[in-house]
């Protein structure tokens, strides 16, 4: 679950709820480099649409090229032929960390559609729900006293935990960085987790970030989301929901890339990047070619090892390692129950196969439908489900419905429909990170690299895994190296007493 807006909704929270963000105007570029008077974007994903709009509010004549006729990639929505509604491939999240995102969000005015959720809900079957929220310490002591009344862990359970958030605590990221190249869970084995302390807390929260259980993620990545998501900042851990479609988020982003003077051309496959032996030219396309001083490419590393030639890859080492980049999946289901069954507006479910559920009507007509309820449900680094029916699916996840919420017992959803994303997201392994492509070629290329040619995408070396997030920093990364400034937006900053434990490190 991607990481996953802000302004006019978020100014109205109180100062300790609300994520730090510049204004949007004050940090715009206002030059540019002299040689780079035209760009071509190739995706109208997130980090296309991050990177264009930077370069086209710094003055870059910027053309994107998206195949689909709808931008966001896949952070969008789509029309079920069954129903009639409107429904997100996935729910995405956004955190009072996603710094770069928050502003992309601004960028675009669409941040009156975000919904702040600072409790985080976990399903205790026969009990209530306990609940994670921040309290009167400051970080990173901030959830103890939420984290100490849950009944979901046990006494021992608990002292498990925060033994192992002390340690990250104290490694900061130096000593996250020696992880790299380790599973989390054999740090977990190293700092005394059972297997229920894992299954009930660590791997929700890890696999929900990472799109990877404990036992095949980097170690690294996922101490990453603890000291900078849980201890850090006490604005880190804040949950935003959109309240629309994920496709009405991103929709603005063509009208704000014209009014900045550039492009957007959908229905547009890129076929190859153009390149004369020395730099890239342009990109070449179904519709003909599309010249340019500078092409960043946004897509996936898959798809741009189709658009790259064997002389670019011998020329460029970024180019190198493409085809070792891995996906994983996540599968998300939409079911419309008869009645309403869940009062919260999100839940995760410790211990079970479904990680989350989320209460929403995503359109005005299915918001309409007297008495009925829409649940979302997600399943995270879904490898055993790709391969099953839609019958077989809403059938697993009805048990794990009727497990958390005991008004669905007994009763039948109206409509379940899945939604398959086989290469959801990058899977941030141990040694990965080793791999992962910056945005400009370097001095350090033996190979000499491709000077004009930018790299952009959650997969690319952003410091953060696969979230929108990432996205956005390495749009940004990207156009920052276009123009020779930096654009990225700082993150939070730690806490006084997280910074003096070691977490800033």
């Amino acid at each position: 679950m991607a990481c996953q807006p802000h302004g006019a909704g978020c100014a109205r929270m109180t100062a300790d709820a609300t994520p730090a963000v510049q204004s949007a105007t004050d940090r715009s570029a206002s030059v540019r480099s002299a040689s780079v008077r035209s760009a071509v974007v190739i995706g109208g994903g997130i980090a296309g649409l991050a990177c264009a709009l930077r370069l086209a509010e710094s003055g870059v004549q910027v053309t994107v090229l998206e195949t689909r006729r709808k931008l966001g990639g896949r952070a969008t929505s789509f029309t079920d032929p069954r129903t009639g509604e409107v429904l997100d491939n996935c729910q995405h999240v956004l955190m009072g960390c996603c710094t770069n995102l928050l502003d992309f969000y601004e960028r675009l005015s669409v941040t009156d559609a975000i919904e702040w959720h600072p409790r985080v809900y976990w399903a205790n079957p026969p009990h209530a729900p306990d609940v994670m929220k921040p309290g009167l310490l400051p970080a990173p002591a901030h959830f103890t006293e939420s984290f100490a009344t849950m009944r979901m862990l046990s006494l021992s359970a608990k002292r498990s935990v925060a033994r192992a958030m002390w340690r990250m605590l104290r490694m900061g990221a130096t000593g996250r960085a020696q992880w790299e190249g380790r599973t989390f869970s054999e740090f977990l084995q190293e700092t005394g987790q059972s297997a229920d302390v894992v299954a009930r807390f660590w791997s929700p929260v890890v696999v929900s970030a990472c799109n990877l259980d404990v036992d095949q993620v980097s170690a690294a990545a996922a101490m990453q989301v603890f000291q900078e998501g849980f201890l850090a900042n006490r604005q880190a851990p804040l949950m935003g929901l959109s309240k629309v479609p994920l496709v009405r988020l991103y929709d603005p982003a063509e009208g704000a890339i014209l009014a900045a003077g550039g492009q957007v051309r959908m229905g547009v496959s890129a076929i190859s990047i153009a390149y004369d032996g020395k730099r890239v030219t342009g990109v070449i396309t179904d519709e003909g070619a599309f010249d340019a001083d500078a092409v960043i490419s946004t897509v996936p590393a898959d798809r741009l090892a189709k658009l790259v030639s064997a002389t670019m890859i011998a020329r460029d080492q970024r180019l190198q390692h493409l085809d070792e980049v891995q996906s994983s999946p996540i599968l998300g289901v939409h079911l419309r129950f008869p009645k309403r069954v869940m009062d919260l507006p999100h839940l995760v479910l410790p211990g079970r196969a479904t990680q989350w559920l989320f209460a929403k009507d995503v359109d005005d007509a299915a918001a309409d439908s007297a008495g009925t309820q829409l649940i979302h449900a997600v399943i995270s680094g879904a490898h055993e489900w790709m391969d099953l029916s839609e019958q077989e699916i809403a059938r697993r996840v009805l048990e794990d419905i009727r497990w958390a919420l005991p008004a669905a017992e007994g009763v039948e959803p109206i409509s379940v429909r899945s939604v398959k994303e086989k290469r959801a997201t990058f899977a941030v392994v141990p040694g990965f990170e080793g791999i992962r492509p910056r945005a400009a070629a370097d001095g350090f290329d033996r190979h000499g690299g491709i000077r004009n040619l930018y790299l952009a995408g959650d997969w690319t070396r952003t410091g953060w895994p696969a979230t929108m997030e990432g996205a956005v920093r390495s749009g940004y990364l990207a156009a920052g190296a276009v123009l020779g400034t930096p654009l990225l937006v700082p993150d939070l900053a730690p806490a006084r007493l997280s910074r003096m434990l070691g977490v800033a490190r």
